[in-house]
């Protein structure tokens, strides 16, 4: 006689979850502000102005800018995928930086109840010898996955618990077809 699986012994198909900063756009807002005082300034120059003074001035609000918002507009969200081959971590609206993580590499998963950038030195891709890496996007709860040997990769994310569950159910039924 065969029984069928019960239901909380399977493994989901694909488990994602997502977490957002809405500050990051407050910063990116900053730095759009920073490129346009570098055009107004390489637009709109007074005949009596120097040129090297007026080209640093120019230069370094079109790069401040361009690195704020590309620095800011990476890590307004980010998206966790957990299936049956790997844990994707996705940044941005682009999904850049990205982080993949075959699930053989993956010794575990446990919950952390609340992560925080200052623990970590900010938002953003962190690494810390005493802790791993992170992808930190808000101050909250999260996930930290095991790697072995010590290694840990840590990601704030929406329903943290789901993801553990996921990925711990993947790892007692690592092969299963869909």
């Amino acid at each position: 006689m065969t029984h069928a699986p019960r239901p909380e012994s399977v493994a989901p198909q694909v488990w994602t979850g997502r977490a957002s900063n809405r500050m990051q756009w407050v910063l990116a807002a900053a730095g759009a502000a920073c490129l346009a005082l570098g055009v107004e300034l390489a637009v709109d120059q007074p005949a009596t102005t120097a040129l090297a003074p007026l080209v640093m001035s120019i230069v370094g609000c079109l790069a401040v800018g361009l690195l704020i918002i590309f620095g800011t507009l990476a890590f307004t969200h980010v998206k966790v995928q957990v299936d049956r081959e790997c844990v994707e971590v996705r940044c941005g609206h682009i999904g850049v930086p990205r982080r993949r993580i075959p699930l053989a590499d993956v010794s575990g998963a446990a919950l952390a109840p609340l992560i925080s950038p200052r623990s970590w030195g900010g938002w953003g891709y962190r690494w810390r010898p005493e802790k791993g890496t992170a992808v930190v996007v808000r101050r909250g709860p999260g996930i930290v996955i095991d790697l072995g040997g010590g290694h840990r990769f840590t990601v704030t994310v929406d329903d943290p618990e789901g993801a553990v569950q996921a990925i711990a159910a993947w790892l007692r039924h690592p092969l299963t077809s869909p």
